[in-house]
C-alpha cells in the first residue's frame, strides 16, 4: 500500500512537471500592434491625439493605447487571435480596421491615414453632385451604391436649380423695390414665397412692398393692400418671432390702417424684445398718429418713447408740441398757460439736439414761453461742477 502510495505521489508529481512544461508556452504566444495616424491634413497627429481601441473578437478581450509625440502607437502583449482596431479622434471614431489576426514575431502594423479618407469624401461629394464616377471609385462601389449616388446627384442638380430661380425672383423684388416699383416687388415676392414658404425674409418684403403699395394707391384701394402687407408680417413674425423689427413695421402698417390698439401691442413687443430701440418704435408710432389725428394717444405714446430713451431729442420736441395743444388762453388777457412740463421737453431737446431739424422750432417756443435758449451743446450726462453754458436771455 506504501508503495501505491509513493507511485501515485510521483506520477503526481511528474503530470504536475509535465503539465507545467506544457502550460509555459501558452504564456508567450502574444504579438504585438504598432502603426501610425496621419490626419486629414497630411501630418501625422500628436502626443494622445488619437486612441487606437483593440478589441479581440474571437474571445472577449479589450486593450487600448494612445498616440505619442510621433503620432505613432504601440501595444505588445496581445494574445494570438482575431481583433478590430479603431481609432478615435476627439471621441469620435474615424477609421477603423477588422479581422486583424495578430501572430508571434514582429509587430503587426495597423495605420491609420486620414488624408485618404478625406480626399475619398471629397471626391464622393463631387460624385454626388455631378453625378459622374470614377472607374476609381467604381471599383470599390456596388450597384446599389452607384444607384444611391445618382439619385442623390439628380436631387441635388434639381435643389440647386429651384434654389437659383428662388434667388432670380428674390433679388429681382429687392431691385423693384429700390425704384419704388411695387407690383414688380410683389409679384417677384410671391413667387419666391411660392418656391419656399419657409423663409422669414421673403414675407418680411412682401409685406413692405404690400405697405409702399397702399401708401401710393388710390383710396379704395388703400385697405386691400394694408391688408395684405399684415397677413405678410404675421407669416414673418410667425417664422421669425424674435425679430423687433418686424413688429416695429407690422405696427406701423397697423396704425396706417387705423388699428391703433393693434399697433401699440406690436409696438409693445419689439420694445420687449429690442429694448435699446424701443425709444425709436415708440416715437416712429407717435408720428403716424399724429398725421392720423390722434393726438392724445400720439402724446402717450411719445412719453413711452421718453421713458425707452431719455436721450431720445425728437420725442422730446414732439411730446412738447402734444402738450402746447393744451395750452389754455385767457379770455380777458388773452395769455397762454401752458401744461408742466412744455417749457421744459423743448429745453431738454435743445441740450440733446442743438443743431436738429427742429431747433429753430423749439428755440421759439422756449423764447414764447419767457425762456431762455441754450447755444452750445450740454453732455446730459457730464459732472455736477462743470462749466455752465452759454445762454442767451429774452431781451
Amino acid at each position: 500500500m506504501k508503495n501505491l502510495v509513493r507511485n501515485l505521489v510521483g506520477l503526481s508529481a511528474t503530470l504536475g512537471l509535465f503539465l507545467g512544461l506544457a502550460a509555459a508556452p501558452a504564456f508567450s504566444q502574444t504579438g504585438s500592434l504598432e502603426g501610425k495616424v496621419i490626419g486629414a491634413d497630411g501630418k501625422l497627429v500628436g502626443k494622445d491625439a488619437a486612441l487606437i481601441k483593440i478589441v479581440r473578437t474571437d474571445i472577449k478581450g479589450n486593450y487600448q493605447v494612445k498616440t505619442n509625440k510621433k503620432g505613432e502607437y504601440f501595444h505588445a502583449g496581445l494574445p494570438l487571435g482575431t481583433y478590430d482596431v479603431s481609432c478615435e479622434i476627439d471621441g469620435k471614431v474615424v477609421d477603423s480596421l477588422k479581422g486583424v489576426r495578430m501572430r508571434l514575431g514582429e509587430p503587426v502594423p495597423a495605420n491609420f491615414d486620414l488624408s485618404v479618407m478625406a480626399k475619398k469624401q471629397a471626391e464622393m461629394q463631387k460624385a454626388m453632385e455631378t453625378g459622374k464616377v470614377t472607374a476609381e471609385m467604381a471599383r470599390d462601389m456596388s450597384p446599389e451604391q452607384k444607384a444611391a449616388i445618382e439619385k442623390q446627384a439628380k436631387a441635388q442638380s434639381e435643389s440647386m436649380k429651384k434654389n437659383k430661380e428662388l434667388n432670380d425672383a428674390f433679388n429681382a423684388g429687392m431691385e423693384a423695390m429700390k425704384t419704388n416699383d411695387s407690383p414688380a416687388a410683389i409679384a417677384a415676392f410671391e413667387k419666391a414665397a411660392t418656391m419656399d414658404d419657409k423663409q422669414h425674409v421673403i414675407y418680411g418684403q412682401l409685406a413692405e412692398a404690400y405697405a409702399n403699395l397702399a401708401k401710393t394707391a388710390p383710396a379704395a384701394e388703400k385697405p386691400a393692400a394694408n391688408d395684405k402687407a399684415i397677413e405678410n408680417f404675421k407669416k414673418a413674425i410667425e417664422l421669425k418671432p424674435d425679430d423687433a423689427s418686424y413688429y416695429n413695421n407690422f405696427a406701423l402698417t397697423l396704425a396706417r390702417a387705423n388699428k391703433f390698439t393693434e399697433a401699440q401691442e406690436a409696438l409693445n413687443k419689439a420694445a420687449t424684445i429690442d429694448p435699446a430701440g424701443a425709444g425709436k418704435y415708440f416715437y416712429n408710432l407717435g408720428a403716424l398718429l399724429v398725421n392720423a389725428g390722434q393726438n392724445e394717444v400720439a402724446g402717450q405714446v411719445f412719453q413711452k418713447a421718453i421713458a425707452a430713451d431719455p436721450n431720445y431729442a425728437d420725442a422730446h420736441y414732439q411730446y412738447g408740441i402734444y402738450l402746447t395743444g393744451k395750452a389754455v388762453v385767457d379770455a380777458k388777457t388773452g395769455k397762454m398757460t401752458f401744461p408742466d412740463g412744455t417749457r421744459e421737453s423743448f429745453e431738454k431737446y435743445m441740450t440733446l439736439k442743438p443743431e436738429g431739424q427742429f431747433a429753430a422750432s423749439a428755440k421759439g417756443m422756449i423764447e414764447a414761453m419767457g425762456g431762455t435758449v441754450q447755444t452750445n451743446y450740454v453732455n446730459p450726462d457730464a459732472k455736477k461742477g462743470a462749466a455752465k453754458p452759454a445762454t442767451k436771455k429774452k431781451p
